[in-house]
Order: structure tokens, then C-alpha cells, then sequence
């Protein structure tokens, strides 16, 4: 498998885990380049006024990586990490503890497939939702609800970011995700790439627009949605 695509590894691979800090290869090299995507569209400056923290949901946190190389750098962001394999909660639990500015909580246990109410938040309570490499690597049912709770849990003109490879007008390209999409597929056949036109109506149906893409290494891209 090529470079490009080799973090399809680090999924559904811990069945049994328990254990703390666990280190996946993919989750460190592109951890920095989402980052710089994040601080573009994270509101680091508030009103006065302002007495609350922003909250940040990540939805499938994996080793929960990635919120532990960002919350350090957004000090009035919330971060809530969340599992459906609750067996990934000893390494989510070590890098929240770890965090030097203490800005991420436990993590909950979420299938996003459910609304977000079975887990406590209230509607329009979210500024941003996050998920990273969840659309191709679940099933479709998993989008749906992904795309449906932003719908509904994100504030008015709040943010989704979702990270990873995407087809477009139906066309996967290059051969190094299109080799990935036959694989994820002969793995599962209700997982592979899902395409642009296909989330963007999606996202349509639950007033939520697409409002930036940004290429990013490996042939991922970086997706900014917006509620309306």
C-alpha cells in the first residue's frame, strides 16, 4: 500500500485495547497541516463581553492525537473528545490528562449515528464539530447522522471540519486512492470514499453549506462547513 493511503491501518485494528497512548504514524504526520488549517478558522479573539469558552466536539477521536497536538494552541477552546470503541478510551483519557493547558475533556461515548440529545448536549450548544477520517472508514449511516447533528447541535454560523480522501463527480482520483477506495471496500463494503457532490447535498438537506475546501498532503483534503 502506498505511503499516501497507509493510515487506513490505524482503524478498527485495537479490538481488545485497553491500555494508554496509543501512537498512530499517520495521526502524527498530518496532525501539524490540519492545525494550520484549524487556526485559520478558529476564533482565537473575543468580544469582551464573551464569558464562555467555545466548545469543540471531535467525533471518532481514535488515539485522540490530534486533539492533544491542538488544544494547546486555542487556550479558550473546549475540546471533547468521543469513541464508539470504548476500548480507545485509555489512550484518549492519557493525551487529555497530558495536555498542558487542561482544555480537553474525558472523552464520551458517542455513535453518531444517534442524536446528539442521548449524550447530553442541547441543541445549537456546538461552535465546532471535527472528525477525521470517519467519513470513508464507517458506514454511510454514519455520515447521514454526522451531517444531521451538525444540522442541529451546531450555533448559527458554526463550523464542521471533516478531514480525508473524497471522490468528486464520481471520479476518485489518483490511482493511490483509488486503489484505497477497492481496498476499504473488499474490507467492508459499506465503507469508501464518499463523493463531494453527494456531501454537499447531504449537507444542504441540514442547512449546512460548504464553505472552503483545502487540499492538503496525501491527497486528503480539509472541508469547512458551515451551518446556516
Amino acid at each position: 500500500m502506498s505511503k499516501s493511503r497507509d493510515f487506513s491501518s490505524n482503524f478498527h485494528e485495537n479490538d481488545g485495547y485497553t491500555g494508554e497512548k496509543l501512537v498512530y504514524p499517520a495521526a502524527t504526520r498530518n496532525q501539524d497541516s490540519i492545525l494550520q488549517v484549524l487556526k485559520r478558522f478558529i476564533v482565537t479573539e473575543f468580544d469582551q463581553n464573551e464569558d464562555e469558552d467555545q466548545l469543540f466536539l471531535e467525533v471518532a477521536s481514535g488515539s485522540g492525537q490530534h486533539l492533544a497536538h491542538f488544544a494547546p494552541n486555542f487556550p479558550n477552546v473546549i475540546f471533547q473528545p468521543s469513541e464508539v470503541d470504548s476500548n480507545l478510551f485509555g489512550s484518549i483519557s492519557y493525551y487529555a490528562s497530558a495536555c498542558p493547558t487542561k482544555n480537553i475533556l474525558q472523552p464520551l461515548l458517542i455513535d453518531i449515528r444517534k442524536s446528539l440529545s442521548n449524550y447530553g448536549f442541547k441543541e445549537e450548544s456546538l461552535d465546532y464539530m471535527y472528525s477525521a477520517n470517519l467519513i470513508h472508514i464507517s458506514p454511510y449511516e454514519c455520515t447521514v447522522g454526522l451531517f444531521q447533528n451538525a444540522g442541529n447541535y451546531l450555533k448559527s454560523e458554526a463550523l464542521m471540519i471533516t478531514y480525508g480522501p473524497y471522490s468528486k463527480d464520481g471520479i476518485i482520483t489518483p490511482q493511490s486512492n483509488v486503489d484505497f477506495d477497492a481496498s476499504l471496500r473488499a474490507r467492508n463494503p459499506s465503507w469508501g470514499l464518499r463523493d463531494l457532490n453527494d456531501l454537499i447535498k447531504l449537507a444542504e438537506n441540514n442547512n449546512v453549506s460548504l464553505i472552503d475546501t483545502v487540499e492538503m498532503p496525501a491527497n486528503n483534503l480539509t472541508l469547512i462547513w458551515k451551518k446556516d
